[in-house]
């Protein structure tokens, strides 16, 4: 159930206030340096709450890309990890006493290299310029993120650094039903590459596969029934936030 030293960094889109993260979120940073992905009219700052990350057209992202309402991807993984245990109250997470960390990396068409690793960095309590110190530093960094492509130098200069500093670092191995071995960061040395299956504990059609995952973990299967996804906390808004809310997700 965890321990309340303990604690976890969400390197997503940034998490929303929910009821059920009540008292186990702590303050983070929004490292997002660029404002039309950022969508929260900004640049980098020191508010990691997410603003949505809805797309208004078609091919507003890369050719042929869809019209998307918000995902809110980072609270959905935030209570994952942590949602509040034993209150009589929408769902538990895995831990039942870890702080989470959130860190805004992800925004409207996703998110940069450089930005990703700067709030890697920051979270396992490594100097960034021109960002305020971490005085919660993490022990387990969360990344549910990637991309196609080989290693860069980039992440695997911060992956290093960070595991001298200390802290374990966890990546989803990708959702493409593919050699996760083509992904980043998941295919960079020293992480934990982590695999997604379903009830049963077969691997998830999606998911990606191959020697480079170290472990395997529920990530759900909503292809037939969507009460077999991972539910988790949420918000209703379809653009900007809403209300509270809980989805199934699989990934």
């Amino acid at each position: 159930t965890g321990a309340a030293s303990v604690v976890a960094a969400v390197i997503d889109t940034g998490i929303r206030p929910h009821a059920d993260l009540a008292g186990r979120v702590l303050p983070g940073y929004d490292f997002i340096s660029d404002v039309p992905t950022a969508n929260d009219g900004n640049g980098r700052d020191a508010d990691p709450s997410d603003p949505g990350d809805w797309t208004s057209s078609s091919g507003q992202c890369f050719p042929g890309s869809p019209v998307l309402s918000s995902s809110w991807h980072g609270t959905h993984v935030a209570g994952t990890i942590g949602a509040n245990a034993n209150n009589a109250s929408d769902v538990a997470g895995v831990n039942w006493a870890a702080k989470i960390l959130p860190v805004r990396v992800l925004g409207t068409c996703g998110g940069f290299s450089s930005d990703i690793a700067d709030g890697m960095r920051w979270a396992a309590g490594l100097p960034v310029p021109n960002v305020p110190p971490n005085p919660h530093k993490a022990g387990v960094l969360n990344l549910s993120l990637g991309g196609s492509g080989a290693c860069s130098v980039t992440y695997q200069n911060a992956i290093n650094d960070i595991r001298g500093a200390g802290a374990v670092i966890v990546v989803a191995a990708g959702n493409s039903a593919a050699n996760a071995s083509g992904f980043r960061p998941g295919n960079c040395n020293g992480v934990i590459t982590v695999a997604a299956t379903d009830r049963h504990g077969d691997l998830s059609w999606y998911s990606n596969y191959g020697s480079t995952i170290e472990i395997s973990a529920p990530g759900g299967d909503t292809f037939f029934n969507e009460g077999d996804g991972i539910l988790s906390t949420l918000n209703a808004g379809l653009q900007g936030p809403g209300a509270d809310s809980l989805a199934f997700y699989q990934g």
